[in-house]
């Protein structure tokens, strides 16, 4: 019951634009929740519910904006609901995958890979999402939530030899 009441206050400002996705999004909350840090598959226990959560997340009618309003909203509420200072502290994180085209994921960086048998510099990219999130604090430390977060990716690098002189 109070994991319920918590997933209608951090969901409470979500619009999305049918109330059937509202539904699923609550329902993989409920879900995430009974069993944070693992996989879909395993939280979501079956076949059905495995492919509804990821139909839900490659659905074009949601967004990252859509899903996180709530919590924004939540964020705000907490923090102007205390008293003294709030600290937003800020860092990028960068998620780091394998694939053979980057173009289906995107590139983070291009790092000197050593040289090869021809002692020519070698480099390769690396394929990932970059993310900045801005997560509220109180001064004793005490979390509130995320105040911004933003997740992209590079197509490629443009004038990173010019920097290097």
């Amino acid at each position: 019951m109070e994991a319920e009441c918590w997933i209608d206050r951090e969901s409470g400002e979500c619009e999305f634009k049918d109330a059937r996705l509202g539904d699923r999004f609550r329902k993989l909350l409920t879900q995430i929740g009974s069993a944070m840090g693992q996989s879909i598959p395993l939280v979501c226990q079956d076949w059905a519910n495995t492919k509804a959560a990821y139909r839900f997340f490659s659905n074009d009618r949601v967004s990252e904006t859509d899903i996180l309003a709530g919590h924004f909203q939540s964020t705000l509420d907490r923090a102007a609901g205390g008293d003294g200072l709030v600290l937003v502290l800020h860092d990028t994180t960068e998620f780091s995958y394998q694939r053979q085209k980057s173009e289906a994921i995107g590139i983070t960086k291009s790092v000197n890979s050593g040289r090869d048998k021809a002692a020519c510099l070698r480099s390769h990219t690396i394929c990932g999402i970059l993310m900045h999130s801005s997560l509220a604090v109180t001064v004793e430390g005490v979390p509130l939530g995320l105040a911004a977060v933003k997740f992209w990716t590079r197509k490629k690098f443009k004038g990173t030899g010019r920097l290097k002189r």
